[in-house]
């Protein structure tokens, strides 16, 4: 199997306003996070992933830094995990920096998944929501699969009137994505209708099952994102720490945490047993196939 040559991460000092696959800017105090895989439709592979961590460390240690926004270029907030861009690169070895665990190249089958995705998408969405400063996802357009983990881990979401959002893995066989907060951002009945149909649901209805905050047009969207993050901005940055703290700790005495720790367990039995029916760990599905299976309904 042959691979393209992959970029490394960007480091901190690499960041720029125009850095791929992420960009990074600070304007009144406020850190402009942004996904730059525009021709990918923002496919998170590794080197994103890595890229955005060091994004979001350097808006931590930079005190003139008071809210972060996540947001993305092109026309698409993210298509989730890269299964099939010529830069995937689930083969190649990257410091762990999310989970103490053994790095995943030198493994095989369940125990290299499971290694992996330990790492890069269940470690670092815990991470970063843990970070320290208000963070607000701006979405628009399409946020499927694993791009509604990055809008989750942000406390709270802004979307344009054109976005919309699905959870289609369940054609491969797998209860949801890795990071599954399903049931605490949607509700047990709405999470099985995203789920057992897979299809898309638009930013309004997410608004009204109560998983997004604000839809405004897409042209008012920079704008309402800028006006909440100055007004989170006055507030003291120590009480805004504690305050995330503590209805992080709400969620995870609710369950949050364990429910993700024992979904995560059913997510790999899902990927191993579509591994021994026909070498497949995806279930015959790939990033078109998942694209078009996710274009009913809205």
């Amino acid at each position: 199997m042959t691979h393209a040559s992959i970029p490394a991460p960007l480091s901190q000092d690499e960041l720029g306003p125009d850095t791929q696959p992420v960009a990074y800017e600070v304007a009144d105090g406020v850190a402009y996070v942004s996904l730059n895989r525009p021709e990918f439709r923002n496919a998170q592979n590794s080197v994103m992933t890595y890229s955005l961590d060091n994004a979001f460390i350097k808006a931590v240690e930079d005190a003139s830094v008071k809210v972060i926004v996540l947001r993305a270029k092109g026309k698409h907030f993210s298509a989730g995990h890269d299964i099939g861009t010529p830069e995937r690169d689930f083969h190649v070895q990257y410091e762990n920096k999310a989970a103490l665990h053994w790095d995943h190249t030198d493994r095989s089958g369940g125990d290299q998944r499971l290694a992996r995705e330990l790492e890069v998408y269940l470690g670092m969405c815990r991470r970063w929501r843990e970070i320290p400063k208000p963070v607000i996802a701006q979405v628009h357009g399409a946020c499927i699969a694993g791009g509604l983990m990055l809008a989750w881990i942000c406390d709270f979401i802004v979307a344009s009137d054109d976005a919309f959002f699905s959870d289609p893995v369940v054609r491969m066989g797998i209860p949801g994505v890795e990071y599954f907060a399903h049931a605490f951002v949607l509700g047990p009945r709405r999470a099985k209708e995203i789920l057992y149909t897979g299809e898309r649901f638009s930013a309004a209805k997410a608004e009204q099952w109560g998983m997004v905050n604000h839809v405004v047009p897409r042209e008012e969207l920079e704008a309402k994102v800028a006006s909440i993050a100055a007004n989170i901005a006055e507030m003291p940055q120590l009480g805004l720490s504690l305050t995330k703290k503590a209805v992080n700790i709400c969620e995870d005495q609710m369950g949050l945490r364990n429910a993700m720790d024992s979904v995560f367990g059913w997510h790999h039995f899902a990927h191993s047993a579509n591994a021994e029916a026909d070498g497949d760990s995806l279930g015959g599905m790939d990033a078109r196939s998942m694209r078009d299976s996710a274009k009913k309904g809205q």
